[in-house]
């Protein structure tokens, strides 16, 4: 059967949409089912496809927009983002954000969607950090002023397609009334004791799934793209045939994180040509991390915020410490009162994913569901529909799940008012090494120095064991896994409290600081925070790393002389778990967490652009003079 381009283009806009999705019909019967959400779609709302929404530089981004058939203007929710949401993939209609846009149109918002510059079918250069943020403020400059528009704009999504939200806030265009931000670490580059510079780092070390992230995402440099003067109704045709979707080879990463130098890294596994040769060579403290489109401290921030954080997810504590931010310094003091957080027992981006047993790796943390939907539009109608005034009044401050307890508590603050700061220290007689020797956590602050010392060799790092990380393909799987295999190593030294008598509630922020000595010019410390089981099951929560040679600030480096002894001060790591009785607090200190983190090569050097490592003498003192510790955030009964 053949129909003509002359017949399609006597439809209007939305008839155009159905009669190419009817050609793909006569062709492919596999989409027969799919289209009939599409057909129920456009029953109640004005589809918009591919609408090339102009910035001020002439640069058009694909737009897509669902509104209600109402001549009455209505509230926006809008989703930018970097991944692809063309209909048509795979072979098939996909109907998820058909599905999203039905939610909204029902309830009568507009659902508007889409790609960031340079991404898909929009024109201009991708630059994960480069976006100028105009591109948010001439989005919702061109969105208040359509009729259809009542001028009230939400911006919502997670990960990426939350991480710009921030920023943009930032410029204050009266439209942009509310935040809905979900799993945006790679969105912060400094708040308060962090300085991440999106998700880059973690204490000066990069964090690898930033890398296996942009091979799969960051454009190549001769990516296929459009005409710039291709037409609506042109780009719509072309979508069902041309999804500018790379095909990736099939990868492990689990091996190709092995490779060095790390600068050659996406390089050796033939993935696309971009910004990664750039942005590896970047020091945390660099100037251009601080000129693109990374939300810091110093910005301003006066916007109505719902932010969603997951405890096993990338950036739990920096996230938390942007909403801590923003409740003191919002511009308008009502603002700050309009500052809300959830945060889930989950992976990245994972809320809904919540079952009556909620698996986390192999820890089962119980019922940790949530009625999400019901939340974010009382959220919306609040916000963009000025319904429901008391819905505030209703909604806790603060809403986070205790793993152990297995339950959602609530609070006023994070932490918790009730929290207490207690101080155990790393004891030992100097045999710490692996879960069989002498490393104790205690409150009695040790008087002699018996250091505890290890050989770290770059070659033969700590392998990482689930953690709170996502984004890395077979290398790693995000979660809580038994680290009794990882306690058995030499290079791992292991500090765990006497079982506890009685339950015990952490909630709130960990803080390590360890007194340590080098034989190398530059190395790494890490640490992670474990629940040990009665029956021996080491239980992972968090875990932390710093770079010896940014101790006195991200902005210098001053490399370690041999045997002296230097203070290292670790970011906060942020939990909520109870111990329950005979469980105790154990902490396991090395210099690797491989391939969660780059290696340290421990040669004093770039060590991006490095291919061979020595191996570090490397020891952790305790005493009197040189109180490692760690201070825990202990829940006094009220």
């Amino acid at each position: 059967m053949f129909v003509s381009i002359k017949f399609i283009k006597i439809f209007t806009m939305s008839k155009f949409i159905f009669a190419c999705l009817f050609l793909a019909f006569i062709q492919n019967p596999i989409f027969a089912q799919d289209a009939d959400i599409l057909k129920k779609l456009q029953e109640i709302a004005v589809v918009d496809e591919k609408v090339m929404m102009p910035m001020r530089d002439g640069i058009r981004l694909a737009t897509d927009i669902y509104r209600p058939k109402t001549d009455k203007p209505v509230p926006v929710i809008f989703s930018r983002t970097p991944y692809n949401f063309n209909a048509y993939r795979d072979g098939k209609l996909g109907t998820r954000n058909y599905e999203t846009a039905m939610q909204y149109v029902k309830a009568g918002y507009a659902y508007v969607v889409q790609n960031e510059r340079g991404r898909y079918f929009s024109e201009g250069e991708w630059d994960i950090l480069g976006l100028p943020l105009t591109d948010g403020y001439d989005a919702f400059e061109w969105m208040k002023n359509q009729k259809w528009c009542n001028g009230k704009i939400a911006t919502y999504g997670c990960s990426s397609t939350a991480e710009w939200q921030m920023a943009v806030a930032a410029l204050d265009h009266p439209s942009h009334t509310t935040l809905v931000a979900q799993g945006y670490g790679a969105g912060v580059g400094k708040v308060g004791p962090f300085l991440e510079q999106g998700n880059w780092y973690r204490g000066g070390a990069t964090q690898m799934l930033f890398i296996s992230w942009l091979y799969g995402v960051q454009n190549d440099a001769i990516r296929p793209s459009f005409p710039k003067n291709a037409t609506q109704e042109q780009l719509i045709r072309a979508s069902r045939y041309f999804d500018l979707a790379p095909e990736h080879p099939p990868l492990s990463w689990k091996k190709s994180f092995n490779h060095l130098p790390v600068s050659d890294l996406l390089e050796n596994v033939d993935g696309p040509v971009g910004i990664f040769s750039d942005m590896v060579a970047r020091k945390p403290n660099d100037p251009k991390w601080f000129k693109g489109g990374l939300y810091h401290d110093n910005m301003q921030f006066n916007k109505p915020t719902y932010w969603f954080v997951s405890w096993f997810d990338v950036s739990s504590s920096p996230n938390i410490e942007l909403f801590n931010h923003v409740r003191k310094n919002a511009v308008d003091p009502k603002v700050r009162d309009q500052q809300y957080l959830i945060i889930a027992p989950t992976l990245h981006c994972s809320f809904t994913r919540a079952t009556e047993n909620t698996m986390i790796g192999d820890l089962n943390v119980g019922d940790a569901r949530l009625d999400y939907n019901t939340l974010l539009m009382g959220w919306y109608d609040h916000f963009l529909k000025g319904e429901k005034p008391d819905y505030l009044k209703s909604l806790p401050r603060v809403k986070y799940y205790t793993i152990g307890k297995n339950i959602w508590q609530t609070s006023e603050t994070w932490p918790p008012a009730n929290m207490q700061m207690q101080t155990l220290y790393l004891n030992s007689n100097g045999k710490a090494n692996t879960m069989y020797g002498d490393g104790k956590l205690s409150n009695t602050k040790p008087t002699k120095d018996a250091p505890d010392s290890y050989y770290y060799d770059p070659m033969n790092p700590v392998p990482s064991n689930g953690g709170n990380v996502c984004c890395t393909g077979d290398a790693i799987q995000g979660g809580s896994y038994d680290q009794r295999v990882i306690e058995t190593r030499q290079d791992v030294l292991v500090y765990t409290t006497e079982p506890f008598m009685d339950g015990v509630e952490l909630s709130g922020p960990i803080e390590a600081t360890f007194y340590v000595s080098s034989d190398a010019k530059d190395t790494d410390f890490t640490f992670k925070i474990i629940d040990v089981y009665p029956d021996g099951t080491a239980h992972n929560l968090d875990e932390n790393i710093f770079r010896a040679r940014y101790r006195e600030g991200f902005d210098k480096e001053v490399f370690m002389q041999k045997d002296n002894v230097y203070e290292i001060k670790f970011s906060p790591v942020h939990l909520s778990n109870y111990f329950k009785k005979g469980h105790s607090l154990r902490i396991e200190v090395s210099s690797s967490n491989f391939p969660r983190f780059d290696r340290n090569l421990n040669t004093g050097g770039a060590n991006y652009n490095e291919s061979k490592g020595v191996v570090a003498l490397n020891k952790i003192h305790h005493s009197d003079k040189y109180p490692s510790q760690i201070k825990i955030p202990m829940i006094v009964k009220k």
